[in-house]
């Protein structure tokens, strides 16, 4: 029998959470990825001219990586906040936040109008975009994790996953149609910023929906056993920060997120974002045509997520994420060897398969890291280990790539180097333990001594053996 915190919800309450974490992450998703095709497509020309092409298409993606940077402090301050607060109020601040930012991008003047204060701010505003999806992921999907049940937590979970490729497949839609409808001269004059405008509409709709939902049970539970535990021992006891208990008790799974983290992350925006300036340049098709492919494949990848969540209830985390990361590194220099083609169906196709096999890793992540972690330090400890390796993964990843391009003329090491991360994505995998059947009230008992930790309390002998089992 399922405990009261984690018994099934109603169906239409656990739809309505599911679909305000979703729209929220597509939402933010959008505007994250809506940089990274800009940066690809027309940044360099107007934030960073009087360049060799691919040096200023460089100093884009490093504007674009600067974003990145600020995921892990995002994490940590809204995983500190989010285990104390709760997942909802930091939801809504994360959406405004990232929202704000992207609009403001959209009314940005030009080098040519300011001068270097033109990338200066444009730079600032990645930064705060970057702050706020550093918060987002891990109060989203955690939101419905803690809401469904073990049974089909990977299937549920999985949902705020396709935010990714459903914030991919609009940011790349509205760029596609622009540069359909307009001249390159038009698009680059003014179109460009449309997309950014756009947000602000988007948002407002977000809001609404996400303000709508009740917090999880799960940790309005644990806050309220936090709170009788401070009762007991006295007003002035304070709660130490989440972030002291997750690194002094569940450093070893952050280390395997972060490591799980590398395929999937590297692999995405290699697939995603390089390509753009990889099949443009290289290949010599056009934007419009690589701009397509990106779209349809990001549909098949919206697709396929959550058939990859609800195998992962059968059969496990572990063995979808593990097919993932061998698929990926397998496919990469077949992926490569089509896109030279400079077919639009071998384009597709490369893309597509890329993005099928990173799903099998990317469905399954949302429930595998949350089972890994105590309801009072889950946001902290699963945003530090999926945002802290994006530093190292998706950040320099279409920058590596580009300079890989620059350097060799050649897609071979661009190949080795995703391989590379997907081996490293293996090993992290390979030594994880399975979490599927975990109840996210028994991943508290088992985290007793952490629980203890981030109230202030000494652990009882009965909570180090079981964390020592743990």
């Amino acid at each position: 029998m399922s405990s009261p915190a984690t018994a099934p919800p109603a169906p239409n309450n656990l739809k309505r959470i599911v679909a305000a974490s979703l729209i929220g992450t597509t939402i933010e998703w959008y505007d994250f990825f809506l940089y990274g095709s800009a940066a690809a497509l027309v940044f360099n020309k107007l934030f960073f001219p009087g360049s060799d092409p691919l040096v200023g298409t460089l100093l884009s993606f490093l504007s674009y990586a600067v974003g990145f940077a600020a995921r892990p402090l995002g994490a940590l301050v809204f995983g500190h906040y989010g285990d104390r607060l709760g997942r909802k109020k930091l939801l809504v601040l994360s959406l405004l936040l990232m929202g704000g930012a992207t609009f403001a991008i959209g009314l940005l003047p030009t080098h040519a109008s300011v001068g270097t204060a033109a990338p200066v701010l444009l730079t600032l505003l990645r930064l705060v975009q970057g702050f706020a999806l550093g918060g987002e992921w891990g109060g989203a999907v955690l939101l419905v994790s803690e809401h469904g049940d073990a049974r089909r937590r990977g299937f549920w979970a999985s949902w705020p996953q396709t935010g990714a490729p459903a914030g991919q497949l609009l940011a790349t839609g509205v760029l596609s149609l622009l540069t359909a409808v307009l001249s390159d001269d038009a698009f680059t004059s003014w179109g460009w910023r449309v997309p950014f405008l756009l947000s602000g509409v988007l948002v407002l709709v977000g809001l609404w929906i996400r303000l709508s939902v009740d917090e999880s049970p799960v940790f309005r539970q644990a806050l309220a056993a936090a709170e009788a535990r401070k009762a007991a021992r006295g007003a002035d006891a304070a709660e130490k920060l989440p972030l002291v208990a997750v690194l002094r008790h569940h450093w070893r799974d952050v280390l395997v997120a972060m490591g799980a983290r590398m395929a999937e992350n590297i692999s995405y925006y290699v697939i995603t974002a390089f390509i753009l300036v990889y099949a443009t340049t290289s290949a010599d098709v056009s934007k419009q045509t690589a701009l397509n492919a990106v779209l349809i494949a990001s549909a098949v990848h919206f697709a396929v997520i959550p058939a990859w969540g609800a195998l992962s209830d059968r059969v496990g985390r572990r063995p979808v994420y593990l097919f993932g990361a061998a698929g990926i590194g397998l496919w990469m220099f077949p992926f490569f060897r089509l896109v030279d083609t400079a077919s639009f169906g071998n384009l597709v196709l490369a893309v597509t398969v890329g993005l099928v096999l990173h799903g099998a890793m990317y469905a399954p992540q949302a429930a595998f890291f949350s089972e890994m972690f105590g309801t009072r330090m889950r946001y902290s400890g699963a945003s530090m280990g999926a945002q802290f390796a994006s530093v190292a993964a998706g950040a320099p990843a279409p920058l590596i790539a580009t300079a890989l391009l620059s350097d060799y003329d050649s897609s071979t090491p661009i190949a080795l180097y995703v391989i590379a991360a997907a081996l490293l994505t293996l090993l992290a995998v390979g030594v994880a333990k399975e979490t599927r059947h975990r109840d996210l009230a028994d991943v508290d008992a088992s985290a007793a001594e952490g629980e203890a930790e981030a109230a202030g309390e000494a652990p009882a002998p009965a909570a180090d053996a079981r964390t020592a089992g743990a």
